[in-house]
């Protein structure tokens, strides 16, 4: 398939069913809104029903890319990478950030409605994300209705079971909301004074995957909420987050970012003896 977006100039080459016409507003047709479609169907003597399916398709398309554009730990050397987390605000030895984000959807048919309404009370799904030092997406996982927590999400995910089998050399930087493990550190909770300057190294580093989420959400107004089934929903974030690595592969102007929600989740599994035993060796080593 041949994806042709106007708003970012962006050609890619995919199998999948071939499109050849112009897409334009990709980023805004991706939501679907009822106004949009009627817009360009005018525009372009197609009818609603055309629009929806190409959309989809495109939608569908952009998806398949996301192996090619979302590599964990990323496309650079490891030391690059850590490198580059450390100048934030040395904080040694980091491959991510990783974080959860609610997409707020429309309320879904069916018997689980209701495992689709978070803690905010709103229908969501849950998405997974784990983010460089440039806010490049190097893992997405979007499958989950939005009552299911930050760290459940985190155990039954791929990359969890990649790092706790040693794959990587390095630590990902979770919340609170995560229980401290080896390979995911996490902020102290009643921190003292060695402690402190690793919490405050630890936010400041971390921040790098909210800033991810604010880019991602204000280059795409449709992840606000999408009018779709939450498998709908689920492939257009993915998507989404596709087209957001271009975007910062090619260097585009972010957009301005937002004040972010403030979730505070708290923990619902237990620190790891050794993850707390490696976070009080990095206060020891590198912030006291």
């Amino acid at each position: 398939m041949t994806i042709y977006m106007k708003d970012t100039g962006f050609l890619q080459m995919a199998s999948g069913i071939y499109a050849d016409y112009w897409v334009p507003g990709l980023s805004t047709a991706l939501h679907g809104a009822m106004h949009f479609l009627y817009s360009v169907g005018d525009a372009e003597q197609l009818n609603k029903a055309t629009i929806c399916r190409t959309i989809r398709s495109v939608c569908l398309a952009i998806k398949a890319l996301a192996d090619v554009f979302i590599s964990f730990p990323g496309h650079r050397r490891l030391c690059d990478m850590k490198e580059e987390f450390y100048r934030i605000a040395g904080f040694p030895n980091v491959i991510g950030a990783v974080d959860c984000t609610h997409i707020r959807i429309k309320a879904p048919s069916g018997a689980h409605e209701a495992d689709f309404v978070n803690r905010k009370s709103f229908h969501s799904i849950n998405v997974q994300m784990v983010c460089n030092a440039d806010c490049v997406i190097s893992n997405v996982v979007a499958k989950w209705p939005g009552s299911v927590h930050d760290s459940r999400i985190f155990r039954a995910s791929e990359i969890y079971q990649c790092l706790s089998q040693g794959e990587f050399s390095g630590v990902l930087l979770g919340d609170r909301g995560y229980g401290c493990q080896p390979f995911l550190l996490t902020p102290f909770t009643d921190p003292q004074e060695a402690q402190q300057a690793y919490n405050h190294a630890h936010a400041r580093t971390r921040a790098r995957v909210e800033m991810t989420f604010g880019l991602l959400k204000a280059r795409f107004h449709c992840l606000h909420k999408l009018r779709v089934n939450p498998v709908r929903a689920c492939d257009i974030t993915v998507a989404c987050a596709v087209l957001h690595n271009v975007a910062c592969l090619r260097k585009e102007r972010a957009p301005r970012v937002p004040p972010a929600m403030d979730w505070d989740n708290p923990a619902i599994f237990p620190d790891d003896d050794s993850g707390r035993l490696l976070r009080d060796q990095y206060v020891l080593n590198y912030f006291s």
